[in-house]
């Protein structure tokens, strides 16, 4: 087999086995996620240790087989190894160091990069691409959008430091300190762990509450835009195309 046909078959583009790769590859990236989350369960764990160790091994032996196949039928090796598909593929590789040294507890922390495995089901559907292409087209209003948003974020610190922090010394001690405020607000996560208990300051944060509401809302208009900007242009050359063929 061509090291061309091998890439075919790992990016799916190939007709006879591509879909049958993915399908595996797919399957392996959600059941390891299966795994990693039973053995979160202390009650699962201790009656199934073993089971679910072997096939932590055999995902283990999955993904580093399909790195390696990766890395060798690459058109460049190098640039796919740097590349961001190929660290994700790498590092989602890097805990089978623990097969070699289990009794490291300093490597124990880099079982977490498991977690990176869940990002590869993004290029079977080729999503983050099509994800990747809407963000750089609309890459200089999002930047104006994050500007906007980095700015309002300090005006909001600074201003309800001022209105609360005689008030609540202990809570807004500082300006920095009043960023984690303003940060919760203006996302409009609110916590409630802080919050005003001044009139003006209560005044301030519905205020920023209406502005935050507008910050969040942007960037995600902007991407549903230029995801959709695609289809409608599909959409449209299939009409005109189809009003010429009619008589």
């Amino acid at each position: 087999m061509t090291r061309a046909r091998l890439n075919a078959i790992l990016e799916g583009s190939d007709a006879t086995w591509g879909p049958l790769a993915q399908k595996i590859i797919g399957g392996a990236i959600i059941l390891s996620a299966v795994v990693i989350t039973l053995e979160s369960l202390p009650e699962v764990k201790g009656h199934y240790a073993g089971f679910l160790a072997i096939a932590e091994y055999v995902f283990l032996a999955m993904f580093l087989a399909e790195f390696v196949f990766r890395l060798i039928s690459a058109p460049e090796p190098l640039r796919y190894l740097f590349s961001f598909w190929g660290v994700v593929d790498f590092l989602a590789c890097i805990p089978a160091l623990l097969l070699v040294w289990p009794d490291l507890q300093s490597l124990r922390v880099i079982r977490l990069f498991r977690l990176l495995r869940v990002l590869k089901l993004l290029r079977l559907g080729h999503a983050f691409d099509r994800l990747s292409a809407a963000v750089l087209t609309v890459r200089h209003e999002i930047l104006a959008v994050l500007m906007v948003a980095v700015l309002m974020l300090y005006l909001a610190a600074v201003g309800i430091y001022h209105f609360e922090r005689n008030a609540q010394p202990e809570a807004f001690t500082s300006i920095p300190e009043s960023l984690w405020w303003a940060l919760a607000t203006l996302t409009t996560v609110g916590y409630g762990d802080v919050y005003p208990v001044t009139a003006g300051g209560r005044i301030f944060t519905g205020l920023v509450l209406l502005i935050g509401l507008g910050i969040v809302a942007l960037p995600t208009g902007l991407l549903t835009s230029a995801l959709l900007s695609p289809k409608r242009d599909t959409k449209t050359e299939q009409d005109t195309h189809q009003g010429r063929e009619d008589p």
